[in-house]
């Protein structure tokens, strides 16, 4: 894969996006002239966001980085998607040990099989311990989940769990 040197892909669910994945984001796009925040989705699970709602989100959240777009993808592997857009580099971050083991094989797979290549990006300690599904367990049980999220993000993630709440 040649690709765009200078245009990479951040993949996730984003199920929502949470302040360690804007702080990948935002390292990402100084590095980068161009950050392509790739939405991959199951088309045969139901995210508590759809795609649409989680492209809103992460623009709203990514508002002050101008070399940000979001799209979404479904159901396509990630070296597809790259080849779609031309890019050339995944920046993906790592929490720890448990996520470097997880990623590695995968970026090594992704190299063999087209050229693409993978930063793997330590996140910041501060949001190590956050993922979107741990955010969305302790939201709709009441924490307080302020700092873990955009503030864009913040509403929409409540409102969405207590509706969920409701219809249980």
């Amino acid at each position: 894969m040649s690709g765009n040197p200078r245009r990479c892909v951040c993949p996730g669910s984003y199920d929502p996006i949470t302040n360690g994945h804007l702080d990948v984001i935002a390292r990402a796009s100084a590095l980068y002239d161009e950050v392509v925040v790739a939405i991959l989705h199951n088309t045969a699970k139901q995210g508590t966001f759809s795609p649409q709602e989680r492209i809103d989100l992460i623009e709203a959240a990514t508002a002050d980085l101008p070399n940000v777009r979001v799209l979404a993808f479904g159901d396509q592997l990630i070296v597809d998607v790259c080849r779609e857009l031309d890019a050339a580099v995944l920046v993906k971050g790592i929490r720890g040990l448990t996520d470097y083991e997880y990623e590695l094989p995968m970026a090594l797979m992704n190299r063999e099989m087209t050229g693409l290549e993978t930063l793997l990006l330590p996140g910041d300690p501060a949001y190590t311990h956050y993922s979107s599904s741990l955010i969305r367990l302790i939201a709709q049980r009441g924490a307080d989940v302020r700092a873990m999220v955009p503030k864009p993000v913040l509403q929409p993630l409540l409102d969405k769990l207590s509706g969920e709440f409701r219809a249980r």
